[in-house]
């Protein structure tokens, strides 16, 4: 079973299918983050690759990988004898990951959406995605999950990790990003309450009814809630 809206060139030839809301801008983004998270996103990063399992070898796939910085952390992680692929529906996005983190022999990058992964079944051992799913049309975000499970390994894992959505001020910040970013939706405007989407335990039933394990959940600081599953071993 293959699907199709990967340009594997990263050049832009061949638009995702309905990709959701695009973020064009990595340099802007970059910097949100850096504000956003209070210069703590390395350490959030490090405590994410850690609860993924990923080992020096390991073949992964990140979903939504935006300008490549945590797929570039997973590069180190994997070592030479790993692999990193990284996608993303957005152009800008993809060639600017290309320039930085894809430098590195074992990562590289793709224009795709999550819903239409043009990836061969069963090929990685971990698939992330962080900070991404809410930009995902609702309407296609159990076929992202299920695409997720295709293309793991039997024992292969999943994480995926989003804004925590309490308190008074990440909602507030996490609406205001995704106003800033907005673009390819109708009028250029978010068509969509962000936070919606953001708690990750609302995956659970969509997770066990394509075929991954019961998920488990963490928070972890700041703002920040993920979810491990596992595609069961053969």
């Amino acid at each position: 079973m293959r699907s199709h809206g990967v340009d594997t060139t990263g050049a832009g030839v061949r638009e995702p299918e309905q990709p959701g809301l695009l973020i064009p801008w990595a340099r802007r983004y970059n910097l949100l983050v850096t504000v956003i998270f209070g210069g703590r996103r390395g350490a959030l990063n490090t405590t994410l690759m850690a609860a993924s399992g990923v080992r020096p070898g390991d073949r992964v796939l990140d979903i939504g990988c935006g300008p490549g910085v945590f797929a570039g952390r997973l590069a180190e992680a994997v070592g030479p004898g790993g692999r990193v692929v990284g996608v993303d529906p957005s152009a800008p996005m993809v060639a600017y990951a290309t320039r930085h983190a894809g430098r590195a022999a074992n990562c590289r990058f793709v224009r795709g959406a999550a819903q239409s992964l043009d990836l061969p079944d069963g090929e990685f051992d971990v698939v992330t995605s962080t900070f991404a799913m809410h930009h995902i049309a609702e309407a296609h975000r159990e076929t992202a999950l299920a695409q997720m499970y295709r293309v793991l390994r039997p024992g292969g894992r999943l994480l995926v990790a989003d804004a925590f959505p309490t308190g008074p001020v990440a909602p507030r910040v996490t609406r205001a990003m995704a106003g800033m970013m907005a673009h390819g939706t109708a009028h250029g405007k978010v068509t969509e309450d962000p936070m919606s989407a953001a708690d990750v335990r609302q995956y659970a039933e969509t997770l066990r009814s394509v075929g991954f394990t019961e998920p488990r959940y963490a928070d972890v600081r700041p703002w920040t809630r993920y979810l491990l599953a596992e595609r069961p071993a053969a």
